[in-house]
């Protein structure tokens, strides 16, 4: 079966799983009073949801038809062996069971059954098969695992085959991570249950690379400064923006991607005033560092400064790469730019005018789209079809193109 949740309830794994984790990254070794104690952090999360969640792991798993052996070699391969002492692994049936008794699996509430997801539950058994060939598991923890998902639950076979690989540390190339991750999202798993602590083969930073599904570069900057923050100060907040990279993404590429913009700002011939004007517009003049007796180019360059130190933090070996300027379609951004309602006037329409033909038209057409977010004008069929054929060509993720253009085509 395929089990639902609100997304929401929680902000990083959950029931069995979770509690697996948390006996993994003790720096002691386990014991039962811990355990409970450990299960009881996990129930509590999501506003108590976490102990429905993990009674329903804990009935699977004991009714998924485990021998005693196999039950603990999984158990163990989750926990970390070295991490609970070997009366507690040899017994491990014993143990859950008791914890079961706590957390017992909440009684069905008459609902039908969902259907079940023929092509997630596919997707789930080729992950598990694949991680026969994983060192330190092997064919016994993917026969395990394979139980679980033909005999209770796809959703905690998948949570524990990625709770076993970040205990083991096993190294996953990156295409088995985004399809664990697109997986993650069919199962309205949060980001990090898949990512935080996963070690990931990561390519090299590639500025010209369009791995992640929405804004980037300085035009997904301004969305960070359109509204009032915590960070204390502009450059705090700038610090989190640029280190906020997405869960596709090589870590640093945020910050590469927002410099690439920058440099080619700071190296056009582009006034300060123009620089002014197309930050200010895009962030809805909700935060002007000229205000602050702060220029245009040199918050750009302080802008560039962090991002050399999120890059220097995250990936020491990489050089800053300017991808070529794609020229292609830039008489189609112009004509956006020039009969878009959002950006009439000398100022903005101008500025944009000037990036997309003196700097890049992809920029130009970011940022366009930005400023298009701040207003109220939808967009027209004809408009939004032309739109549309711009964010495919430029090869702008799925969820940037919903959210740049979709919802103004609706409002």
């Amino acid at each position: 079966m395929t089990r639902r949740r609100e997304n929401y309830l929680f902000e990083d794994d959950f029931g069995l799983s979770a509690l697996a984790g948390e006996m993994a990254a003790s720096s002691e070794p386990i014991d039962e009073n811990d355990m409970f104690r450990l299960a009881a952090s996990v129930a509590a999360d999501g506003d108590g949801e976490g102990a429905v969640e993990l009674g329903r792991d804990l009935d699977c798993l004991l009714r998924a038809g485990l021998s005693d052996d196999v039950l603990g070699t999984l158990w163990q391969a989750a926990t970390g062996d070295d991490r609970l002492p070997a009366a507690i692994g040899a017994d491990a049936r014993d143990l859950l069971s008791r914890l079961a008794m706590s957390y017992p699996a909440p009684s069905g509430t008459g609902a039908p059954a969902p259907e079940p997801d023929t092509t997630s539950r596919a997707d789930v058994i080729a992950e598990v098969r694949a991680s026969a060939a994983d060192p330190a598991g092997g064919a016994a923890l993917s026969a395990a695992l394979m139980v679980i998902v033909d005999h209770a639950d796809e959703d905690l076979g998948l949570r524990l085959l990625i709770r076993f690989l970040k205990t083991r540390r096993v190294l996953v190339a990156k295409e088995r991570y985004d399809r664990l991750t697109a997986l993650g999202r069919r199962f309205d798993y949060s980001g990090p249950l898949v990512y935080d602590g996963l070690s990931v083969a990561w390519p090299p930073i590639d500025p010209a690379r369009r791995d992640g599904e929405g804004d980037f570069g300085l035009s997904d900057l301004t969305w960070w400064f359109s509204w009032k923050w915590m960070e204390p100060t502009a450059r705090d907040r700038l610090r989190v923006a640029v280190a906020a990279d997405e869960e596709a993404h090589t870590p640093g590429s945020g910050a590469a991607l927002v410099l690439v913009d920058v440099l080619r700002l700071l190296d056009s011939p582009l006034s300060d005033d123009t620089l002014a004007t197309l930050w200010r517009e895009a962030t809805r003049r909700a935060y002007d560092p000229g205000r602050i007796g702060i220029g245009a180019r040199d918050w750009l360059k302080t802008i560039a400064d962090e991002c050399r130190a999120r890059l220097a933090e995250v990936a020491p070996d990489y050089r800053p790469v300017t991808p070529p300027v794609d020229e292609e379609y830039q008489d189609a951004v112009l004509r956006e730019v020039r009969e878009s309602a959002a950006v009439t006037g000398d100022g903005p329409a101008a500025a944009l005018e000037e990036v997309v033909t003196r700097v890049d038209p992809e920029l130009g057409y970011r940022l366009l789209l930005r400023m298009l977010a701040a207003r109220t004008t939808p967009l027209g069929e004809e408009e939004y079809e032309r739109h549309v054929a711009l964010c495919r060509h430029f090869r702008f993720g799925a969820a940037y193109e919903a959210e740049a253009v979709e919802l103004l085509r609706h409002r």
